[in-house]
């Protein structure tokens, strides 16, 4: 009798921490907005150093930890390329570091390497910059 009320009692004192566990992480995930960036215009928000996972369209401080939020910038460049259509890199399927431009061998683990078709007709790139 002793046995089942023992685990009766640790078996909701687990299922509690579960759920406050639980709810605890959905109001950070409230708390934190997610921000959409558009690749026609530059963007800004603000992210904690501590936890970069947090990033928030308003300067503020971190729900986690209390920080100051620092301004991050993504700023979007259009990049004209000459060639059109489909360049071809080929890649490890293990190590995806390995890039090269002509078919061949991993030097790693000497896996033959995989093509990998990129479109360069309209591309763009991000860079990430720090604003004071």
């Amino acid at each position: 009798m002793k046995t089942k009320i023992i685990t009766i009692l640790l078996a909701s004192m687990i299922s509690g921490t579960m759920a406050f566990a639980q709810n605890h992480n959905e109001s950070l995930k409230k708390q934190s907005s997610v921000i959409k960036t558009e690749l026609q215009k530059d963007s800004v928000y603000y992210t904690c150093t501590m936890n970069p996972d947090i990033k928030m369209d308003k300067p503020g401080k971190c729900p986690k930890c209390g920080m100051k939020l620092e301004k991050r910038t993504i700023i979007v460049k259009d990049i004209k390329t000459e060639k059109k259509g489909l360049s071809k890199t080929y890649i490890c399927p293990m190590h995806m570091g390995v890039k090269m431009d002509k078919p061949g061998i991993c030097p790693k683990c000497g896996m033959d390497l995989k093509e990998e078709k990129i479109n360069t007709s309209s591309s763009s790139t991000l860079q990430l910059k720090k604003t004071k």
